[in-house]
């Protein structure tokens, strides 16, 4: 009557493998050639990438390039590095020890912190979904002239897209995502490629100089170090490091045959690096979009809604075959269709992610299309409000409000992020943790600090202007003062915790080498 009870039972007690139902289900050949044995480790990078070209990135990226040319390009290579870099060692882990990075965390750490990781990673999940949730919205109206509110709405019942590939196979989901990646790698080369853009001046953008962290001059409201933080803080999220840990897994090799584990590490490497290069020329696509597609300054309105209109406006547009394609409405429609396809790639993502988190950290399990429902609902509720508020002001209010939202959930995403770094870093150099076969060598723990302290850093100290961003526009002095105050405040916490998780992490480490040493004895 028990098994009964818990079987039907919507919430369970979890503590198996990472996403038990996939765990080891996907074959690998064994002996075979290069490119057959990729093909085969291929799909958990592209899941990964998605979370590199979400809606969050694109106005990021195309307004950099409207406002300073090709100046933040260096900004996107340098952020694509480290996202290969970080997503090397998450895959690393998940494949070496066997366990997510959640699980890593949870089982080294205390139950409250535990408790206070998971708080933050599932707040960062819900910022990402809140530009989602706005991406999608936004597409459905602009293709098929949904009013707002109720294509938000329509949003929700993505969750039957989810129940559907529940049923079909963890590979048809990857496939599924490749091809939903190819479409907007498309479209955005198809309208780079008919604007002609200065290819010189693209490449010498790669190298960074002084002026990439300047803050000035100041365009639209934005200096060169604010759109750097910007396209920093939407291009590394926290949550893509748990993803890739546990889909990492999904291969099924031996793992009491070392040669086989290190045929894993290096194939995962392998597929992911390929898959986030395809997101760096996305991003890279979408800030030569706002340099080349657009006159310069004439991308008024950087949301959605105002892109889709520049791109059906020849007046906007940088050259005559432009000009004479955007009549047609091919380019806005192109645009909207990869929105949308940006935004149902991020849902599939995310939704696996949310699973991870709150079985590692809390051990709860609930049906996929369950958490996807209320994690939904919950982070349909700002935008729900946002449109309600706006939508009697006028057209202009309702989009600058989405944007503003949209750009302010970045927040969470910085304050989570050293959350994952840190801890991924410390197991991944850690022999205990992965022998000393698979321990990060020197290389990459010099620039795996690196990056984690440059990222931590620069997120950190953009803190103050995304509070900033909270109050508008028309925000006072006085409104500044108490954002920069709301901004230090969250910047002390975060260093508190932070040393809390290290200390805890460290001491965890510790108690588990001790232990395994005590069992080897006797």
């Amino acid at each position: 009557m028990k098994q009964t009870k818990e079987k039907h039972s919507l919430a369970n007690h979890a503590n198996g493998p990472s996403l038990q139902e996939i765990n080891g289900t996907v074959v690998v050949p064994k002996g075979k050639e290069f490119f057959r044995t990729l093909l085969a480790y291929s799909g958990p990078g592209a899941l990964v990438a998605v979370g590199y070209m979400d809606p969050g990135n694109w106005s990021t990226s195309i307004t950099g390039g409207q406002n300073f040319q090709y100046l933040l390009m260096s900004i996107i290579l340098m952020s694509s590095l480290i996202a290969m870099l970080l997503q090397y060692m998450a895959a690393k882990l998940g494949i070496v020890t066997q366990q997510d990075l959640a699980q890593a965390i949870r089982s080294r750490t205390s139950k409250p912190l535990g408790i206070v990781l998971w708080v933050l990673t599932e707040l960062a999940i819900m910022a990402t979904d809140i530009a989602e949730v706005i991406g999608a919205a936004i597409a459905l109206y602009l293709l098929f002239g949904i009013p707002l509110l109720y294509a938000v709405f329509i949003t929700v019942f993505d969750v039957l897209l989810l129940l559907l590939l529940t049923k079909v196979g963890f590979r048809k989901i990857e496939a599924l995502v490749v091809c939903l990646i190819f479409v907007i790698l498309f479209v955005f080369i198809y309208q780079v490629a008919l604007s002609n853009p200065d290819w010189a001046a693209m490449f010498k953008g790669f190298i960074p100089t002084t002026q990439t962290f300047a803050d000035a001059p100041q365009i639209g409201g934005q200096t060169p170090l604010t759109g750097a933080l910007g396209i920093i803080g939407a291009t590394v999220m926290p949550h893509n490091l748990y993803l890739h840990s546990a889909v990492s897994q999904t291969r099924a090799i031996d793992h009491d045959n070392e040669e086989e584990v290190a045929e894993a590490v290096r194939f995962s490497t392998w597929d992911s690096n390929i898959q986030l290069s395809l997101a760096f020329v996305v991003n890279a696509l979408l800030l030569i979009m706002g340099v080349a597609v657009f006159k310069s300054g004439t991308v008024k309105d950087p949301s959605f809604f105002g892109l889709y209109e520049s791109l059906s406006d020849p007046t906007t547009l940088s050259n005559g075959v432009l000009a004479e394609v955007a009549k047609s409405g091919i380019l806005s429609t192109l645009f909207a269709v990869a929105l949308l396809a940006s935004g149902q790639n991020s849902t599939i993502t995310g939704t696996l992610t949310g699973q991870v988190i709150m079985e590692g950290f809390i051990h709860l399990k609930l049906p996929i299309w369950l958490r996807r429902l209320v994690t939904r609902l919950i982070s349909v509720i700002p935008v729900l409000i946002c449109v309600t508020l706006t939508s009697r002001k006028g057209t202009i209010e309702e989009h600058t409000a989405l944007n503003n939202l949209m750009n302010n959930s970045q927040v969470f995403l910085a304050f989570a992020l050293p959350f994952s770094m840190i801890p991924l870093l410390m197991m991944t150099n850690s022999s205990f943790e992965m022998g000393h076969r698979f321990k990060n060598n020197w290389i990459v723990k010099f620039f795996g600090w690196a990056s984690v302290l440059s990222l931590t850093y620069l997120n950190l100290i953009g803190l103050p202007k995304q509070i900033e961003d909270f109050f508008g526009d028309q925000a006072t002095a006085n409104d500044i003062t108490h954002a920069h105050m709301i901004a230090y405040i969250i910047i002390f916490i975060v260093l508190a915790l932070l040393c809390w998780t290290t200390v805890d992490l460290y001491k965890g480490n510790k108690r588990l080498a001790l232990k395994q040493k005590e069992i080897r004895e006797s």
